[in-house]
């Protein structure tokens, strides 16, 4: 059986795209030596890996050895009509693989695309090559707005890695254990949950519940990768921001998942107060702080025993005509019917 080889490729545009987080992929139209076509979709990031590694395979073609040799066209920078966020950098950073970019204090970098795993592709100048997200920053303000809120609820997932825990407010799990993700955080360190303990872990070591090949796929290409660091790791870092990023505490995790489950189970709901009680308690103050979602039937007392309002008596015909204006009482008068003498 003849092998099937790509014989021509076409970069025909990029698209936008939004989930899991804005970013843009190229569309390359793919022509087989069998004649097929086939439209594929690849990040920037991908094309940037790719041409790395053309150059190092191919040196002389690459122009490595004489740059008069060199067919492999150069990698453009993204500008045009694409729009990218712009980061700063709040500590210095030293890369550890070439996929990476040394970054200065200061230094101002363009956000190609940010990876729940917590590395984010980005340029800075001619440089291009992932970074940490935690020594980002945004510009315009002092927290990370997209982080999204805490869900209590949880997602279920699977560890495709083993990690033990640094700090103290981490948590050690094994592969293949399977736990509730009740906090995707931006700089890949989720808050997750298993029974009544709660802790940050990696999310590059975790995979989607449900889907064995994906697990197999993650569990393959977590293959020489590493976590990146946290922010509390980081030293000397400077935020142009005079306000910290708020965080929770694991405690704060663990009470706000006691409550949440002990109101979503409904064995062991809160007791409730007249509505003016309510309106001062310093519980429900703290759930508003904590982000905790007010579940749809726990409705206070006073609200059930709302009174419905007083439904008025329907007014009799007389005093309709009586109010009613000239052009409506005509048409009453039009529509009545006749008495049986008048017939």
């Amino acid at each position: 059986m003849e092998n099937i080889y790509v014989r021509h490729v076409q970069l025909l545009g990029f698209e936008k795209r939004d989930v899991p987080s804005r970013h843009y992929v190229y569309m390359l139209m793919v022509k087989w030596s069998d004649l097929t076509e086939k439209l594929i979709y690849r990040g920037y990031p991908e094309i940037h890996t790719l041409h790395k590694s053309l150059k190092e395979m191919f040196p002389i073609e690459a122009g490595l050895i004489e740059k008069r040799d060199r067919i492999i066209p150069s990698l453009p920078e993204i500008s045009g009509p694409i729009i990218l966020d712009t980061y700063r950098v709040i500590a210095d950073f030293t890369k550890t693989s070439k996929h990476e970019i040394n970054l200065h204090t200061g230094d101002l970098v363009e956000i190609v695309e940010k990876n729940q795993n917590g590395w984010w592709f980005c340029q800075c100048g001619s440089k291009q090559g992932w970074t940490p997200a935690s020594y980002l920053e945004p510009l315009d303000q002092p927290e990370e707005a997209e982080d999204a809120e805490p869900n209590y609820e949880g997602e279920l997932y699977v560890t495709v890695g083993a990690y033990k825990a640094e700090q103290e407010d981490e948590i050690s799990l094994e592969p293949g254990e399977t736990i509730e993700v009740i906090h995707k955080l931006l700089d890949g360190w989720w808050v997750v949950r298993q029974g009544e303990k709660t802790g940050h872990f990696p999310s590059m070591y975790l995979q989607k519940s449900g889907n064995k090949e994906k697990y197999e796929a993650a569990r393959t290409n977590l293959r020489g990768q590493k976590p990146p660091p946290r922010r509390s790791t980081i030293r000397n870092a400077k935020s142009i921001h005079n306000r910290s990023r708020r965080r929770l505490s694991q405690e704060a995790y663990r009470r706000n998942s006691r409550r949440y489950l002990q109101q979503k189970g409904g064995g062991l709901a809160e007791p409730e107060a007249n509505s003016k009680d309510n309106a001062k308690s310093p519980l429900r103050e703290r759930k508003n702080q904590d982000n905790i979602p007010e579940l749809s039937g726990s409705s206070s007392e006073s609200e059930a025993k709302r009174e419905a309002p007083v439904i008025p008596p329907r007014p009799s015909t007389d005093l309709i005509l009586e109010r009613c204006t000239d052009t409506t009482r005509r048409k009453v008068s039009l529509h009545k019917p006749r008495s049986s003498s008048d017939s």
